[in-house]
C-alpha cells in the first residue's frame, strides 16, 4: 500500500524537484519536468511500462550549470510532493546522462522544439536517467523506507 501511493504521487506531482551538489559543496534543488505526470505528459504513459517503477526520466539543456554539477558528482536527491496532503517522497541515488537514442526519441515531446530548434538530438538537449538507492515516503506524520 505504501509503495502504491509513493508511486501515485510520482504520477500526479505536478514537478520533480531534483537537487545536486553545487561545485562550490552546497546543494541546489530546482524544479524539473516531472515526465511521469500523466495529466502534462500523456503521451509518455505507456512509455513506462518495462521501466522500474522508481527510474526516472528528465530532459535538460546541455548548457545548465546542473550538467557540470552532475559530471563532477552523480549522487544526488529527487522529491515528489502533494502539499495539500502532506505527502512527500524523497529519492537518493545516482544520475547519468543517457545515451539510448531510441529512448530518448521516445521522450522527445514536439512542444520542446522552442527550447531545442534541432529536435532529440540538439547539441543542447540532454537526457538525464535517475536510478535511486533509497526511497523514503513521508505520509501521516511518519516515514517509510521503500527501498
Amino acid at each position: 500500500m505504501m509503495k502504491d501511493t509513493a508511486l501515485k504521487i510520482i504520477k500526479e506531482a505536478p514537478a520533480a524537484y531534483l537537487t545536486t551538489a553545487g561545485l562550490d559543496g552546497y546543494p541546489e534543488t530546482r524544479a524539473m519536468l516531472n515526465l511521469r505526470n500523466e495529466k502534462s505528459f500523456p503521451k509518455l504513459k505507456s512509455f513506462w511500462d518495462g521501466f522500474n517503477e522508481f527510474e526516472i526520466f528528465f530532459t535538460t539543456n546541455t548548457s545548465s550549470s546542473k550538467m557540470g554539477q552532475i559530471k563532477n558528482n552523480t549522487k544526488v536527491s529527487l522529491y515528489y510532493c502533494n502539499p495539500a496532503s502532506w505527502l512527500g517522497l524523497m529519492m537518493n541515488g545516482d544520475i547519468e546522462i543517457f545515451k539510448d537514442e531510441e529512448i530518448i526519441k521516445k521522450l522527445w515531446q514536439e512542444e520542446w522544439t522552442m527550447y531545442y530548434p534541432g529536435g532529440y538530438n540538439d547539441p543542447d538537449h540532454t537526457v538525464l536517467r535517475f536510478i535511486p538507492k533509497r526511497v523514503k515516503l513521508y505520509s501521516s506524520l511518519a516515514v517509510h523506507d521503500l527501498l
